[in-house]
């Protein structure tokens, strides 16, 4: 049997399923009962109760031997006092042989169904108490229980007054409560003895017993009870140390080696514990009937009766009580005459309320059953406390003490028993809803009142650990990387009041709990006691002690709307739990001396033996050499600790706990743009890292991912404070601003290790490129983790972002290294040559760019690639115009260096167009890259056609290359696509076209020989003026140019004029260069108009020269001045060949016409010119009118060469 009682302690918390080795009743194999298992029982009234056996240790059910009649019970059988395997240990434990009682018994039923303490269970206890409680009302004798309150269960002990003052005498661990008990309920205490005559029942039942055992084994010798118990106890006693502690902490070898601990008998010895389900209260409760079964009765219980005394009703409801909870449905009564056996009855369980004598009301006791539990609910409110549920013999009040307050009022309130079992399953529950992986978060409530209780309850100094371990577990119910749950999750946590109480709530008693005592109470009483009931009678009133208070829950779960509080929440408890950590760590003057003649051992391990992780810890040693943050002496506790200790473990638990709080108030600082404070944050979770590294032994690559990504955010950090360096003053401040509860965390982590190895990313440095080098290592340090590790195929987000930011940070110091040379080029005398210092940028620039680019194209990351593919092609322009600026600006060509730079830009953006594919990508890149491209090709093309190579290149080779250059430069310029960018573009094609008009128009001058070819300029000349022209009209901001494009146009008809010989043709010429010097009104007009707003931003005055950005009124004075010469030169021709040609031939009217306006117009030309005094904007208010008029004249007049020109 002792067998079956070890192995069912192996898993306390599986309930039934877990035992079905053992014997079981039949309702009673798995947690939910069969049919069989739930039965009605009908008294007076109609009660429910359920009964479900969760664990069984006694052996199968065999029939009682019916005794024959006028047996002798004073005779003993032959097997008595011989533990039978068929009875279990019910005979000893009836006769009264457990030398002592019990008060933990129920923390051990407790301890072994942790899953029903806390939430589903309300009351855990012996079956005797439960019926000591329930007989209350019909009772004289005293009750005595001790309470405790595990979130809503109820634990009750029997408190055996005079068993425990006899104790005090020996272990002095109840004086004060003697003092007490003395001292208010009872001055003249003293022991009482139990009569003869209950020792003689107690030996005629056990004979009994004995002689209705059936078989032939029943004499059989057995080990001695002794004997049998100690494997089962030392078995449980390891149960209760190790299963239900959370990995990977064992139990702290303070609680195991606490001698009242062990001598208290932690452990469930009861041979069946039942769920035993009475109306709507649930009660895990133990019991030791003895039950018997077989034949016409399956299960029965047996009682022995004395014939001459009647049953009474407290006999009657303990025989109703037994059969309820143990679901036995008949009673089988032996009735005997001075130990003579007389006969048998077999009684039904539900016909016992109604024997003769014996009757009573099932709804009464009921009505009791709910009272008194809601009686202690109510008041019995805080967890960890002791509270003493007392009636004195044949007294009719009920007392409720708080022991734990009356305890506190002594020297050593730890003088308690009950502490350390209450605090150790305060605990064990905790955890055991902390395990759970389904558990719903409206639990954490109650897990972190469990635990805040269980810290109080125990001294900090006797049980570091478990104050270590309950601490960690407060930090872990804060779940730092998850987002907050919404408002009606946390709601829930309020759905059951009595699920756990606040120790700050003060309990008001009803009115009818209140009142005096009696005659014969001291009233002193009224300040020791919580509660009382005045009298038992009460108990029997239905609904008399319902509990109306609005008891609030436990410290419901803190809601931590702000990051920042919660972190902070979790970081008290982690540093509270290194405290204690650190004060069991014994100091090294504490230590005893070494032992000469000893040999001290070598910590060898044979690395063969290993396991995977070895490889993890050599690349983690390798890459922190490389980093330069290995430590000398590393992977060793500075203080001290001894590798797999539980100090340990446990730090290393906290201190990774830190370094997560300490990366998400960094990662939250930086969101709010407090760069200086997340690096503080960030350094503190380094580290904290880096002791974590120095301690562990066996790396996991979990804590390698937590570094790469404190790296990473770490290369953030150092990235913002570079690019907001106005602001470095604050930075620097809340960098340097420190908590007390940071400094103490710290000194922690510097009893461990230097705390140095990544000092060289948390460096606020004030130097911009020491700043971006730092962020790029991190970056660096962090893909490398990822890469030796293994992790970026577990964890491929993460890894993309590592090195999208790597492409990043290389991109942000390429173009520092861009910007600082194009800077050194600024400053550079234009003859003299590139610097050294100038081509070592661009190496650095380059290099940083390669890098980059090669990061994003590893990724796909086709958008970024070709960013960075576009500031590459932007370097090759500048080192190009390094070379432009070198050499004597007189003689000046286009070099070939130029050249190579240049189609090297050109190369690196039409990469960038191959990397993005199509515009629809991402279409402002790609008109980015476009714009810059034609940018490209329209700087070459200028500086071919400004700084002609002739030295080196044939005018036409040179000309032809421009041509190529300024179309594909129109090539990749968006005109048409309205965007920001479009008006810029139109002023591109414009000047583009206006350059290439230009160049035909100096190639025809300057041709000489081929017809065909001067035609073929003459074509593109004209037709490129035409496009500039319809380009600059679209603008409203460039009158200039098209003033100026209108007058080579102008010049270019003169030009052609000169060549021709006939009047004809020259007038059709003429007619054609005056259309287009009307057509240069709009100019003008838009000339005006500036000059107008010029005039009225200026409050009326005339604004200076060069006072406006946007126009250069002296650039207008000079245009203005040649278009009054072209124009009066133009007229004057006109006239002279309107006056040959009227001469030669007979008299045109519409000539007349044109003559006589013509004439009219260059008078008044001439007078305006004439006058040196007029402002710029009256000379161009005359030739806007002039050319009104030139426009009416030529209207009026249909001269057929008008229309020559378009």
């Amino acid at each position: 049997m002792g067998d079956a009682k070890e192995a069912g302690a192996e898993a306390p918390q599986a309930g039934g399923a877990a035992r079905e080795g053992l014997s079981l009743l039949s309702q009673g194999e798995s947690d939910e009962p069969s049919a069989q298992g739930s039965a009605l029982f009908l008294g007076g009234n109609e009660v429910k109760s359920r009964a479900v056996v969760k664990y069984s240790s006694a052996p199968p059910r065999t029939a009682f031997a019916r005794l024959e009649e006028k047996t002798d019970l004073k005779l003993p059988p032959a097997n008595w006092l011989r533990e039978s395997a068929k009875l279990g240990p019910a005979g000893t434990t009836i006769l009264g042989n457990s030398k002592k009682s019990k008060p933990f018994s129920s923390f051990g039923m407790a301890y072994d169904f942790i899953d029903s303490v806390g939430n589903d269970v309300d009351v855990v206890s012996d079956s005797e108490n439960i019926k000591k409680l329930l007989k209350i009302p019909y009772s004289k004798s005293h009750v005595s229980l001790a309470v405790h309150r595990i979130g809503r269960t109820l634990l009750l002990d029997d408190l055996d007054i005079q068993e425990l003052f006899m104790r005090s005498s020996q272990t002095g661990d109840w004086t004060w409560l003697k003092e007490f008990y003395q001292r208010l309920i009872d001055q003249k205490w003293q022991r009482k003895k139990k009569s003869k005559e209950h020792w003689y029942h107690k030996a005629i039942l056990s004979k009994f017993l004995y002689y209705s055992i059936n078989g032939d084994g029943a004499a059989q010798p057995v080990p001695p009870a002794t004997e049998q118990q100690e494997p089962s106890g030392s078995n449980q006693t390891h149960d209760s140390e190790g299963a239900s502690w959370p990995a990977p902490f064992e139990m702290p070898s303070s609680v195991s080696e606490d001698p009242s601990a062990s001598s208290q008998g932690l452990k469930n010895d009861f041979v069946r514990n039942i769920l035993w389900t009475f109306e709507d209260i649930h009660m895990l409760v133990g019991s030791n009937m003895p039950i018997f079964g077989g034949g016409r009765y399956p299960a029965v219980s047996l009682r022995l009766r004395d014939n001459n005394k009647p049953i009474n009703v407290l006999t009657g409801i303990d025989y109703w009580l037994d059969n309820l909870i143990c679901n036995v449905p008949e009673l089988v009564m032996c009735f005997h005459v001075n130990g003579i056996v007389q006969k048998y009855e077999m009684i039904k369980t539900e016909e016992i309320p109604n024997l003769e004598n014996s009757n009573f009301s099932t709804k009464v006791i009921k009505d009791i059953a709910q009272n008194i539990l809601s009686f202690l609910k109510s008041n019995c409110t805080k967890e960890g406390h002791t509270y003493w549920l007392f009636k004195a013999s044949g007294s009719d009040i009920v007392k409720l003490y708080d022991l734990t307050t009356l305890c506190e009022e002594t020297e050593d309130k730890y003088q308690n028993p009950f502490t350390m079992p209450v605090a150790i399953l305060l605990y064990k529950v905790a955890c055991n809803m902390m395990m759970k992986k389904n558990q719903n978060k409206k639990y954490y409530g109650t897990i972190r009142t469990l635990l805040l209780n269980c810290v109080k309850l125990l001294d900090k100094s006797r049980h570091p650990q478990i104050i270590a371990s309950a601490n960690y577990m407060l930090s872990e119910l804060f779940q730092l990387d998850e987002p907050k749950k919404e408002e009606s999750s946390e709601s829930s946590l309020n759905e059951n009041s009595d699920e756990s109480y606040s120790e700050e709530e003060e309990e008001m008693a009803d009115s009818d709990e209140n009142g005096s005592y009696g005659t014969g109470s001291d009233p002193s009483d009224d300040n020791k006691a919580v509660a009382i009931i005045k009298s038992v009678g009460e108990l029997s009133v239905p609904e008399k002690y319902k509990s109306i208070h609005q008891i609030r829950p436990s410290c419901a779960f803190p809601v931590c709307h702000d990051t920042e509080e919660r972190c902070r929440l979790v970081l008290s408890y982690v540093l509270e739990g290194l405290k204690s950590v650190d004060s069991s760590i014994k100091k090294e003057s504490d230590l005893p001396a070494a032992d000469p003649s000893t040999p001290i051992p070598l910590k060898y391990e044979d690395e063969s033996t290993r396991g995977g992780p070895e490889g993890l810890e050599k690349q983690m040693a390798l890459f922190l050499d490389k980093m330069g943050s290995l430590q000398k002496g590393s992977c060793s506790s500075q203080s001290g600790m001894i590798p797999g200790s539980w100090q340990h473990k446990m730090k290393l638990q906290l201190i990774l706990k830190s370094s997560k709080a300490y990366y998400v108030l960094s990662d939250a600082a930086m969101s709010l743009q407090k760069y200086g404070r997340a690096l503080r944050y960030i350094k503190l979770a380094l580290q904290s890292h880096d002791t974590y590294c120095c301690l562990c032994t066996n790396m996991l690559s979990e804590v390698l991912l937590f570094l790469s990504q404190y790296l990473t955010l770490c290369g953030d950090i150092q990235l913002m404070l570079a690019q907001n360096a106005n602001n470095r003053a604050a930075h620097l401040e809340e960098f340097n601003y420190q908590t007390k509860e940071d400094q103490e965390i710290l000194h922690s982590l510097h009893r461990e290790s230097s705390c140095q190895g990544f000092a060289w990313a948390t460096d606020l440095s004030t130097d911009l490129e020491s700043q971006l080098s730092v962020s790029c290592k991190c970056y660096e340090a962090a893909n490398e983790i990822l890469q030796f590790s293994d992790l970026k195929s577990q964890n491929p987000e993460h890894y993309v972002q590592v090195l999208k930011r790597m492409g990043n940070i290389r991109n942000e110091i390429g173009v520092f290294y861009m910007n600082q040379a194009a800077a050194l080029q600024s400053e550079r005398v234009v003859s003299k040559s590139v610097s050294a210092a100038e081509q070592q940028l661009w190496k650095k620039s380059f290099s940083c760019f390669e890098k980059g680019i090669h990061n994003f194209e590893s990724i796909d990351d086709a958008t970024n690639a070709a960013l960075l593919l576009c500031n590459t092609g932007r370097l090759m322009r500048i080192c190009a115009q390094a070379h432009c600026g070198a050499g004597d600006e007189f003689k000046r060509e286009f070099s070939p260096e130029e050249g190579l730079y240049y189609n090297r830009a050109v190369d690196y953006y039409l990469k960038a167009l191959r990397s993005l594919g199509t515009r629809d990508i991402h279409p402002a890149v790609w008109d980015s890259v476009n714009w810059e491209l034609s940018t490209t090709y329209f700087t070459m093309a200028t500086l071919q056609q400004d700084y002609a190579p002739l030295s080196r290149k044939a005018q036409e080779q040179i000309e032809k290359e421009v041509s190529e250059a300024m179309m594909k430069s129109l090539k990749y310029c968006d005109v048409d696509s309205v965007s920001a960018r479009q008006p810029l573009c139109q002023y591109r094609a414009a000047t583009i076209h206006h350059r290439l008009a230009s160049m035909y128009h100096s190639c025809l001058r300057n041709q000489v020989g081929d017809e065909h070819l001067r035609k073929q300029h003459r074509v593109l000349a004209d037709l490129h003026y035409s496009k500039a022209v319809k380009l600059f009209q679209l603008l409203k901001d460039a009158p200039c140019e098209l003033l100026r494009v209108q007058l080579e146009r102008v010049a270019f008809a003169e030009y052609q004029m000169a060549s021709q010989n006939s009047n004809v043709g020259k007038l059709k010429t003429l007619s054609g260069a005056l259309d287009i010097m009307v057509r240069t009104e709009h100019a003008f007009q838009l000339i005006q108009k500036e000059l107008v707003e010029e005039f009225d931003q200026g409050g009326g005055t005339t604004p200076v020269a060069d006072s406006s950005p946007s126009l250069n009124r002296e650039e207008v004075t000079k245009l203005l001045s040649i278009f009054e010469s072209r124009l009066s030169f133009l007229l004057l021709q006109s006239i002279k060949l309107l006056s040959s040609t009227k001469k030669k031939t007979s008299s045109n009217t519409e000539e007349d016409v044109v003559l006589k306006t013509n004439k009219h117009i260059y008078s008044q030309l001439l007078r305006a010119s004439a006058n040196k005094g007029v402002t710029l904007m009256e000379r161009i208010d005359v030739v806007i009118r002039l050319l009104e008029q030139l426009a009416l004249g030529d209207s009026g007049a249909s001269v057929t060469s008008g229309s020559a020109v378009q």
